[in-house]
Parts: C-alpha cells; structure tokens; sequence
C-alpha cells in the first residue's frame, strides 16, 4: 500500500463529524494510567498510530494493554519488568518521554530516548528536565546512545515555576508530584483543557489535585485506584479540521460532541471573517458557508488563545478570504514548512521577517536572538487553487493539504498521510461520509 491519498476536490462536503477521543488527552492518560494500582478502563480512545506506537511500547516494558472494543482500552501497568524505553518505538513520539513518571515510580530510575513527533521546532525538553530536578531528581543525556537517565528521590514538598508554559512540561509536573510525600506547587502552568481532563482522571482515581488559575496544587497520596471507567474528551483539534472543511467546500458541517467553550476563540475568528457558526446544542457546532470570507490576522497562542494546531488549517481557508491575512507562530519554530506545499497549488503567500521588539517575551519557545526566525505569514486572497502532489510535513498540516486537494476541482495526490493518520482516526470515513472523494492508495 501506499503512503498516500488520491483526492478529487471540488464538491461541498456537508452532513455531521462524530469526534473522536482528544490525541492531546489520550496518549497523556494511556501513560498516566500506569500510574495506578491494577487494571485502568479508558473510553473514547482514538484508534491512531500513536497510540498503536505507545501501546506497544508498555508490552515491550511488561504492562498489558489491549482494545476490549473500537475506543475502549484496557490497561494494567503491574508487571512493568524493565526502566528502559526501547530507542526504535520511543523515538517516535514525543508523549514517550512521560513514561518517565511510571517508570520512576516504580524503578527509581529510568532510560527514556530522545523524543520524538513532528519537527516543528526544536521543541526543548529543558522545562521538563527541570522539573524533575527541583523534586530532587537528577537527569543526563548520554550523546552516544540518545537516551536521556533519569534518577528521583521524592522530595516531601516542592515548588516549581515555568519560565513559559509548558503543556506536555506541565502534565510531567503533575505525574511526578501525585506521589509526593507533602504538597506540589507549579506555577505558571499551561491552561490546556486536556490537562483539566488529565487532572480528572488522576482525582477520580484518589489523587488530590487542584487548580488556581495558572497554578496547580498537588497533595500526595500513597496510591491510585480506578473505580470506574473514564470517558476522555473529544478532540477540539479535530473538530476544528472538519468545521474549516465545511466552510472552505461552501458546505455545511456539524462536529460533536464537543464544548464549544473549548472552541470559543476558534468561533470568534470564523465569524468575524464571514463564517457561519450555529450551536445546535451544548455538544454540536454547526459551521457553515454563508458567503465570501474576509481577511484575517492571527496571532497563535496557548490555550485560551488561537491554537498553534489550528493555524495551519487557517492558513488555506484564508487562501480563499479577500484581502491580506496575516498568521504570526509564536508557540513553535517551523511551523510553517507547509506553505511551500500549498504554493504548489498556487497559494499566494509570502514571509513576513519583520523584527519583533521583546521577541524573547513574544515567543513562547526558546528564542535564540542570534538566529533567523520565520514566524509569520501573509496569504492574499481569494486565490483559485489548482490540483497538485503533495507532501505531508507535520500532522496538523497534513490534514491542512488534504483540504486544500478537497478544495480544488481535479485529483491531487498527498504523499506521506500516515504522519496525518499518528492523529487522526478513520480521517478517510469521515470525510467519505461528508461526500468527500478520498482514497487510501
């Protein structure tokens, strides 16, 4: 089989998205559950590569895991045998380095290898690392082998403030202090509603962690034990992918279930450039097409602001707004290696390098002012795109060029779509359902 998607474009895809279980909440709690004592049951799993990746990885490490049903996991982390990640499995995502909370839990230390996932930026692990050493753990990265050592002995109380937040930093944080013999104080926490979620399932099990703002308090306690299954949340990030699919086809898409509270500045954007939103109910958004769009400017941010995993699927339904957009990344560093992908479709859009005062407070990734950075965009519009090959570069912006192909009459070619796939499940069903031509080559 090829790695690849054939797809006639140019039809109005219309009908209802059942969301899948959120990638962001998933992998986090799939680990977090071998945090606790005995069996763990998780619903509305999404059956994607990266859970595929993580669940053979905990076989390799002694836990069990297995699918009882479509979305429903069952997971028992007691015969973990090993501290070491295997390289080849670990290496490819970037949730692996979590696995050091279990492992340390259990082995008092552990051998994790050099994250992996997508390349958009040097995505430093340093904010983690010193987490860990300020619960007086202590942690070295062997340049020969790859493979990061980490060693705890947990301190009875700590506190610990982010330089910038850190989602996965902030989740590491929170596994590593469940278990602390006092209390946990992390400052300057990311705001992610996936953390919240991550946080639910810990309190459901008996953990005692609570949030103020941009600070979480951790209690110890001496165990975890599921009593009941967790549902995890829908993916918002999906939800988004499908609701520009119904306005950029001059469509009409309805996504659920999902708060649209967690879509409230993605909603903003689509109305203020012509768009048309209806909440159907408090789990339903409908997104439709109401006439032409108008330009818009984006600057991405941490939740609650516009996502960094949102931009890329803005960026080609602004191909058809009129006037000049604008997109500024300020979470990630290359972020935009796409946008040569969709100029082979004849998107106009060009790089704008102004410099930006304060970058190193601008920026949320680690700014390095002796290096050339390209952050932001300009797309101008409305644009007749045309068919074309292409190549996927990172997850969000595959799913971005298998828009842009159901955008334009013809058949393109998307080479590379299991990188889409390590995040979305049955990306081909659904957008089958909704009229689309897509077909796994």
């Amino acid at each position: 089989m090829e790695d690849a998607y054939s797809i006639h474009g140019g039809k109005p895809l219309t009908g209802n998205v059942q969301l899948s279980g959120a990638k962001n909440a998933a992998l986090k709690m799939v680990i977090g559950a071998l945090l606790f004592d005995g069996k763990v049951t998780l619903n509305n799993v999404p059956r994607i590569r990266d859970l595929d990746e993580l669940l053979h990885l905990f076989t390799e490490l002694g836990a069990t895991a297995e699918f009882i049903d479509a979305n429903t996991v069952v997971i028992d982390g007691t015969g973990l045998n090993t501290n070491t990640v295997d390289l080849l499995h670990g290496s490819k995502i970037r949730s692996s380095f979590l696995l050091f909370a279990p492992l340390l839990k259990r082995f008092k230390e552990a051998h994790i290898p050099n994250p992996g996932g997508c390349r958009i930026g040097a995505r430093p692990i340093d904010r983690i690392m010193n987490g860990l050493k300020e619960l007086g753990g202590v942690v070295e990265y062997d340049h020969a082998t790859g493979y990061y050592h980490g060693k705890l002995a947990q301190k009875t109380h700590g506190t610990y403030t982010f330089e910038k937040p850190s989602h996965t930093g902030t989740e590491f944080m929170i596994m590593l202090s469940v278990f602390a013999e006092g209390t946990v104080h992390i400052h300057n926490a990311a705001l992610e509603p996936e953390i919240d979620d991550l946080i639910s399932f810990f309190n459901e099990g008996g953990a005692q962690i609570h949030r103020d703002g941009s600070s979480i308090i951790v209690n110890g306690v001496t165990s975890l034990v599921q009593k009941k299954p967790y549902t995890i949340v829908s993916d918002r990030n999906e939800a988004v992918t499908f609701a520009v699919l119904g306005l950029i086809t001059k469509g009409d898409v309805t996504v659920g279930p999902i708060n649209p509270e967690l879509l409230s500045t993605f909603i903003l954007e689509v109305k203020k450039c012509g768009g048309g939103v209806e909440i159907i109910n408090p789990n339903k958004i409908r997104f439709h097409y109401i006439g032409p769009f108008t330009a818009s400017q984006i600057e991405t941010e941490p939740h609650p602001g516009f996502m960094t995993d949102w931009q890329q699927n803005w960026v080609v339904l602004m191909t058809q707004a009129q006037g000049i957009s604008t997109v500024h990344e300020r979470v990630f560093e290359n972020r935009f290696a796409f946008v040569s992908e969709l100029q082979k479709l004849g998107a106009n859009i060009e790089f704008d390098t102004t410099p930006v005062p304060n970058a190193k407070q601008y920026y949320h990734f680690t700014y390095d002012p002796e290096k050339v950075y390209k952050q932001a965009i300009k797309i101008y519009g409305p644009q007749q795109l045309h068919s074309g090959v292409l190549t996927v570069t990172d997850l969000r912006a595959g799913a971005t060029l298998a828009i842009a192909a159901l955008l334009v009459p013809g058949e393109s070619i998307v080479n590379g779509v299991s990188i889409l796939e390590r995040g979305y499940e049955r990306f081909v069903e659904k957008v089958t359902e909704l009229g689309g031509d897509i077909k796994r080559l």
